[in-house]
């Protein structure tokens, strides 16, 4: 199975401690989202997960202990970074303090597991289209050379959003054939492999991949082991990723991101934040005798586990 740390929240971010402490303990609590009384046991063992996947917009609180995750599993890095300051991504440090992290941990884990989100792409009276195109030429030329590819999208225009970013401008057709144009012939000059993520629409003709963010084939190569051919059924729609458990939780999430889907309310998840337990096996409230804990279904999808016996070696 495919661990996935930072779907729910940035869990390297605010939850560093936990985090370390959950694998070090060898297992973790995940409460089931559409059935909040059934909470799930997952093993953190290298016998049971197949692959450790995290998604952050700041690795630094984490970089002086991974090893002691990527030491024992095989991992796999997104990491987000976009143009946006203060005034939409309040608890991000700046770009270039993101990009100096992001060498550090490509130094670390090796380039082939590290990839650049730079998504969501939103259009303001401040950020245009030009704006986009000349802050992602700077970081192209900054990242290329430590990050296996880079990944964008464009808004998904939440109903959440007409409050929380009423500045929003919906991104017409032309606009986001003049992005996907531009960040192409960018990606292009950088030696950058570039792909879209969160819709079906084709942009190929710019240089632009299509496929999945997440794939076992993607995921095998970073870190030289082979899984078996399975079909991915994406984890929402337009999405062809292969499945993943996310042992993070919604509403937790300090940084404040106003285009944030995960959080409903700021206030909420900085009040949940600050009644996070880094000693308790799931990462917000507790275990209750309402509660139905059951054991998660930990499927591998490697074709072979390292030092295991197979049939083809006789």
């Amino acid at each position: 199975m495919i661990i996935n740390t930072g779907g729910r929240t940035d869990t390297v971010q605010y939850y560093t401690e936990w985090l370390l402490r959950r694998f070090d303990e060898g297992f973790v609590y995940s409460r089931n989202p559409m059935f909040p009384d059934k909470v799930n046991r997952y093993e953190l063992t290298p016998d049971k997960v197949d692959c450790v996947v995290f998604c952050s917009k700041n690795y630094g609180p984490i970089l002086n202990d991974l090893h002691r995750i990527t030491d024992r599993f095989n991992t796999y890095f997104f990491y987000t970074i976009t143009a946006y300051g203060k005034d939409i991504e309040p608890g991000v440090p700046s770009i270039d303090e993101s990009m100096a992290t992001l060498k550090e941990l490509s130094s670390q884990v090796g380039r082939q597991r590290v990839v650049w989100r730079y998504d969501p792409v939103l259009l303001t009276g401040d950020y245009t289209v030009e704006r986009h195109l000349e802050t992602f030429g700077y970081m192209a030329k900054e990242l290329s050379p430590y990050v296996d590819r880079c990944i964008f999208s464009f808004v998904q225009m939440y109903r959440k959003l007409e409050t929380n970013m009423p500045e929003l401008t919906l991104i017409k057709e032309g606009n986001r054939i003049a992005l996907a144009k531009g960040m192409g012939e960018i990606a292009k000059e950088n030696g950058l492999s570039l792909q879209i993520c969160g819709t079906d629409a084709d942009y190929t003709r710019f240089g632009i991949k299509r496929p999945a963010c997440m794939t076992l084939d993607i995921l095998g190569k970073a870190n030289g082991v082979e899984f078996k051919e399975m079909r991915h059924a994406g984890m929402r729609e337009h999405c062809h990723c292969i499945e993943s458990r996310d042992i993070g939780w919604y509403d937790t999430c300090p940084n404040g991101c106003r285009y944030c889907y995960a959080n409903s309310d700021h206030g909420k998840a900085m009040e949940n934040y600050m009644h996070h337990d880094p000693a308790s096996p799931i990462l917000f409230g507790s275990i209750t005798e309402k509660d139905e804990v059951v054991e998660g279904v930990q499927k591998s999808f490697l074709k072979r586990r390292p030092n295991s016996v197979s049939l083809d070696d006789f």
